[in-house]
């Protein structure tokens, strides 16, 4: 049963369960038809994006070494702040997800490649692959849903807290990346019931700790200290770097999870769950971006993110091929395909940061309390 929250009006009431699982099916056969074309086209893409990434990051780093002049800084604080965009979002993340594993290139394989990240890689993989896309939009499942500061639906009971909720995310914003590790290590629910404690969370907590420390020494101390006279200049150019990263990957993520028109669902939509429940469930609980194909690369392919909760650990470079032919089976089944502008995804995204900082306008009956015909939606 597929159970979205909040809606008066079913946008799958006209689909029978053979219907969604016809879904399933036509979106296996995308999925395997990619499977079996992968090859050195796609190897030799991934490569040549670590390849342009590296070159990038050490070309700003040299041209930072002589920051103190100003139009040193800013083209290589530009130049840092892509290639961090672009190790993260395009290299770290999609390489993370096992993308590239069936190459067999231990250099570049979700078992042994560490980001430019302070969450260690083994922690977001468990919290973001195994977790958030599995229950991927499900309330009380899914904490990837407004990391755990936020109210991102209706149904979530409203507290005098979320007022500043614009706020959080703001600073999460500006702060991504550490905001991702403490989110990865559920430092607020470990710290409220007291988890903190437990040897497991302590051995967690530490690896983080060390992670950080290995970042701060190589962003703030090694490559500023390189810079001689100019290392205020440098330091605050990585910092502004830094920034610019989280504000990017912020957008990005927020453009797939939270405009308007993105879904999101109650616990009981796992229950007996099927392969086509599952399906729908990411077609409806993700947005895409729609832009250039620069730009699709500088969101690691994540504006292809209907594409991506679908076929997480298919090649991104394949994200926009395969779009077209889902976009058509949203059509064919009557389904809406959410797709914008980037500044009109962001738009959307914080109108409901700062709509649902506010209680409801009228008290909704709770979707866990309502009676639960075959296929009912419920919520954003």
């Amino acid at each position: 049963m597929t159970t979205i929250q909040n809606k008066t009006v079913n946008p799958i009431a006209h689909l029978s369960a053979e219907d969604i699982e016809l879904i399933g099916k036509e979106l296996d056969a995308i999925r395997a038809r990619v499977v079996a074309d992968r090859g050195e086209r796609d190897a030799a893409y991934i490569r040549r994006v670590i390849s342009v990434q590296r070159k990038l990051e050490v070309g700003s780093r040299v041209v930072l070494l002589f920051s103190l002049f100003p139009p040193a800084w800013l083209v290589g604080t530009a130049g840092l702040s892509v290639a961090k965009i672009l190790e993260n979002m395009e290299v770290g993340h999609n390489i993370l997800h096992g993308q590239w594993d069936w190459m067999r290139d231990p250099k570049i394989h979700s078992t042994t490649w560490e980001w430019d990240h302070v969450t260690p890689a083994d922690q977001w993989k468990h919290s973001h692959n195994e977790l958030h896309h599995t229950y991927t939009n499900v309330i009380g499942k899914d904490n990837d849903l407004g990391y755990g500061i936020m109210r991102v639906d209706e149904d979530q009971r409203w507290h005098p807290f979320h007022l500043g909720q614009p706020l959080w995310n703001f600073i999460n914003a500006c702060f991504f990346e550490y905001g991702i590790a403490a989110y990865d290590l559920e430092l607020g629910r470990n710290l409220r019931k007291g988890r903190h404690k437990r040897p497991e969370f302590r051995a967690r907590a530490r690896a983080v700790g060390r992670k950080i420390r290995r970042q701060v020494l190589k962003d703030y101390v090694l490559h500023p200290l390189l810079s001689g006279p100019s290392f205020l200049h440098t330091l605050a150019a990585t910092f502004t770097a830094n920034i610019v990263r989280n504000l990017w990957s912020h957008s990005v993520i927020m453009c797939g999870h939270f405009p308007e028109g993105v879904e999101t669902f109650s616990r009981r939509s796992i229950e007996g769950e099927t392969r086509g429940e599952w399906y729908l469930r990411q077609m409806l609980g993700s947005a895409n971006i729609d832009g250039s194909r620069l730009m699709h690369i500088m969101t690691g392919n994540l504006s292809y993110q209907i594409e991506h909760h679908l076929f997480p650990d298919l090649p991104s470079n394949r994200y926009q091929e395969i779009a077209p032919e889902v976009r058509a089976l949203f059509d064919r089944y009557g389904l809406k395909y959410t797709s914008g502008s980037l500044p009109r995804q962001v738009f959307s995204a914080w109108r409901k940061v700062f709509r649902l900082s506010l209680p409801n306008r009228r008290t909704p009956q709770r979707a866990d309390d309502r009676p639960a015909p075959a296929l009912v939606s419920a919520g954003v």
